[in-house]
């Protein structure tokens, strides 16, 4: 009887690991989460679609449900919004056919910092960052306890760069990278792969909210050559994507360099660059 039911526990546990995970997508009306939708059909993953357009998600469900054959859920909200927000979290919580998450709605504003109002700022960081970190609570929970799962957050190359002048924005991507990082830590020992996402100027509605026309802009990536690429590196499993940057061996430098720093934070004493008078 042992023998039987260990046999049986094995066959169940090995078909939970084959079943193909539904993919929420968060901000899917439009550019990067509608192409994500797109990809993870064609790869034959049912879909939680989560966005304020309800027309533009029901368009896009109907499109991949009749080329993809998939089933697809639409969540309208606002995740500003603590009590639409809510209802998503407890969507990741309670359905165990979610396996991956897409962290991507986000926005941006114009100006500079003293141009930008307080609410306004409030709101972004309220998306960027408090959205992104309570969907990833609700599920990585679960993900965990089952042993496998993925959370994919979508950053900036503007969170390595304040030059770019994008202060309040680059702050909260700064924020999904530090957070990603951890998080994979964390995770990764309990089977559940985290990947940080950051796309450089891509062709998008969030150059509508800051004010600019993305046709003058130089550079422009395309939404579907971002999310193709951000998908060779979620299968291969980097913990860190970067699409435009040409030579890995940079971010490779950069994080040897960050590494190394390490062990001189543990310092009793200030350095002796601070004990010197100049």
């Amino acid at each position: 009887m042992m023998i039987v039911m260990n046999i049986v526990s094995i066959r169940e546990k090995s078909n939970a690991m084959t079943t193909i995970p539904s993919v929420l997508i968060t901000g899917a009306s439009t550019g990067i989460g509608a192409a994500y939708a797109e990809r993870f059909a064609r790869r034959g993953h049912d879909l939680v679609l989560v966005a304020r357009d309800t027309a533009r998600m029901k368009a896009l469900a109907a499109r991949l449900r009749q080329e993809n054959g998939v089933a697809i859920d639409i969540i309208q909200a606002d995740l500003t919004q603590p009590a639409e927000l809510a209802t998503v979290e407890t969507r990741l919580r309670d359905d165990a056919r979610i396996g991956i998450l897409v962290n991507n709605a986000g926005t941006a504003i114009g100006g500079s910092f003293i141009e930008q109002s307080t609410d306004d700022v409030a709101r972004l960081v309220a998306l960027n960052t408090t959205a992104l970190l309570r969907l990833a609570s609700a599920i990585a929970p679960r993900l965990a306890a089952t042993g496998e799962g993925a959370i994919v957050n979508i950053g900036s190359v503007v969170g390595l760069a304040p030059e770019f002048g994008m202060t309040v924005y680059g702050a909260t991507k700064a924020f999904v990278l530090f957070l990603s990082q951890g998080l994979s830590l964390e995770l990764a020992p309990k089977g559940v792969y985290v990947q940080a996402v950051l796309p450089a100027t891509t062709r998008t509605e969030i150059w509508d909210h800051v004010g600019a026309d993305v046709n003058t802009l130089s550079n422009v990536m395309e939404v579907g050559d971002l999310v193709d690429a951000a998908l060779v590196g979620f299968d291969r499993r980097e913990l860190v994507t970067i699409p435009p940057l040409p030579d890995a061996g940079q971010w490779d430098a950069l994080q040897a360099a960050r590494l190394a720093m390490l062990p001189n934070y543990g310092n009793q004493h200030p350095a002796e660059r601070y004990r010197t008078v100049a």
